[in-house]
């Protein structure tokens, strides 16, 4: 069996490989769509890791190209129009901004989700790699709506073995690998999301003598969990809405191609101040054929990360973390490793702020790049993996007289999964000859991410952090979901089906439905957002 995991980031995507001999995991560079990114860890070592480049270019209908391709190439520079980046985090957004039309063709953040996966699974079949499993990271704020399109993307790639993870929960699996009984908190700062996961493992004694084996069987607790949409794209955007400021602009005035430039410069200036005190780099705006210099020092970088409300989310996050696991008796003393993971925290505010936190003893950033996809390798090493549900599923009510919402629950998020509903729910149709009923059914959470707009032209702008109460239906639509056909048709007044609801050990919500008249069972544990 070859294993292989893919860490689909907002910024970079990290290919890895579960070696058939010796069990270990090997990153992959994939040609020339790879970059060599070169990482500072503990002291003053320097690591070379391989890293995709989460960028598309589309050059002509059906010829994309990708990944380090794109960024050498300068290609969002020269035509902006046909270049896409940061579309894992549209991808997973509600309100996606408008397909782009080029050539004839229309291009969602879907199909360049897709072309980008398809073609890195078109260079590992270059390589005379088949992967006979896959593994997907997914954030841990990721509602079920993106977690089937991942589902989907992978039968269609051919793979019938397919498992997702949460991105922070993996690299906590990858170190616990090394230590079979630990607690460890993973704080994943990317470009696009904020994911923390409070993990703790042990082992199963005895589980595999049955079967004639003698060694014991790592098992694996999820405790707490944490997650807001901003990273290091955002922070990109606020490095050039600050410079702009300063020099009395705009990105109006200085049009697309300087706005890229700018975004492209912001990124090498917030690389620099990882290993750097200050940093400068010149830029020239082509609209006046002024020369400007950029500088930036981590004072004014942190500056601007407290005026965002960026270091205050993180600081959120963590408390919430830790009041979830006091809750179930962990304090925070017992927590034995603190892991930074993602290019955001290379940043030294996020660092020192965790080290406050923790202390310098245990804040680890070994794999910052690595981590997620070498951990969701190790998911194959365990014999079970207890998780709970991020958000709450809920169908959602209309009540006409107050002209608002309101939610039924059906399953209260923090719940271990996989569970069953103890109580059916009984429906009867609304009006007499009804064919069909209909739920809109949902997940339930509290986000905070960074407020996204977008222009005619589908260009993304952005402004402070908040915290909003969220609603993703299931059905990608936003239609009410069809979770029984009647024959005979109903009548009012009757009860007439009975739904028992229950979420499986991959947190698909499913449905066993029966028709109260006929005793059928219509649909007997069926994906809700399948049913129609």
């Amino acid at each position: 069996m070859v294993t292989v995991a893919i860490d689909f980031g907002t910024s970079n995507t990290v290919v890895s490989i579960l070696e058939p001999d010796t069990n270990a995991s090997k990153t992959l560079r994939l040609g020339a769509i790879s970059r060599l990114f070169k990482v500072t860890t503990v002291g003053t070592e320097v690591k070379e890791v391989p890293v995709i480049p989460t960028l598309v270019f589309i050059k002509e209908p059906n010829q994309v190209v990708l990944g380090e391709k794109v960024r050498s190439q300068r290609l969002g520079q020269s035509q902006p129009s046909r270049f896409f980046k940061a579309f894992k985090r549209d991808l997973a957004a509600d309100f996606q901004p408008p397909p782009r039309q080029l050539d004839g063709y229309s291009y969602s953040a879907e199909l360049v989700s897709e072309l980008f996966i398809q073609t890195i699974w078109q260079q590992l079949k270059a390589q005379q790699i088949q992967p006979s499993e896959l593994i997907l990271t997914v954030p841990v704020g990721a509602f079920e709506r993106y977690l089937d399109w991942f589902r989907d993307l992978a039968q269609r790639l051919d793979v019938t073995n397919v498992k997702l993870i949460d991105e922070s929960t993996a690299a906590a699996l990858g170190y616990a690998i090394q230590r079979s009984s630990t607690v460890v908190l993973v704080v994943d700062f990317g470009g696009g999301t904020l994911d923390l996961s409070l993990v703790r493992t042990g082992t199963i004694p005895e589980m595999q003598r049955s079967q004639g084996g003698n060694q014991n069987v790592l098992r694996a607790e999820v405790l707490a969990k944490s997650d807001a949409y901003v990273g290091g794209e955002d922070i990109d955007i606020w490095i050039v809405e600050d410079s702009l400021k300063k020099i009395g602009s705009s990105r109006a005035e200085i049009g697309e191609v300087g706005w890229q430039n700018l975004l492209e410069i912001a990124e090498r200036l917030k690389i620099k101040l990882s290993t750097t005190e200050e940093a400068k780099e010149s830029w020239l705006d082509e609209e006046t054929f002024t020369s400007y210099d950029l500088q930036i020092n981590r004072v004014l970088l942190e500056e601007i990360l407290e005026k965002r409300q960026f270091l205050e989310q993180l600081r959120d996050a963590l408390d919430e973390v830790l009041t979830i696991a006091l809750a179930k008796g962990i304090s925070k003393s017992d927590i034995e490793q603190v892991l930074l993971v993602g290019g955001s925290c290379l940043i030294p505010a996020v660092q020192q702020l965790m080290i406050s936190y923790f202390g310098r003893a245990k804040v680890k950033l070994d794999k910052p790049f690595e981590a997620v996809a070498h951990g969701a390798l190790a998911v194959t090493q365990f014999g079970s993996i207890d998780d709970y549900l991020r958000h709450s599923y809920a169908i959602r009510l209309w009540e006409p007289i107050a002209r608002n919402y309101s939610y039924f629950t059906l399953f209260e998020k923090g719940i271990k999964y996989p569970c069953h509903r103890q109580e059916p729910l009984t429906l009867q149709v609304a009006t007499e000859g009804q064919r069909e009923i209909r739920l809109d059914i949902g997940e339930v959470a509290e986000m905070a991410q960074a407020e996204v707009t977008y222009d005619e032209q589908g260009r993304m702008m952005s402004s402070q952090l908040h915290k909003q109460a969220a609603y993703r239906s299931l059905e990608s639509h936003h239609e009410q979901i069809c979770v029984a056909h009647l024959n005979p048709p109903g009548q009012v007044g009757m009860d007439r089906i009975c739904v028992q609801f229950e979420v499986n050990e991959k947190r698909m919500l499913l449905a066993t439905v029966r028709d109260l008249l006929t005793g059928n069972v219509l649909v007997d544990k069926g994906a809700i957002a399948k049913l129609q």
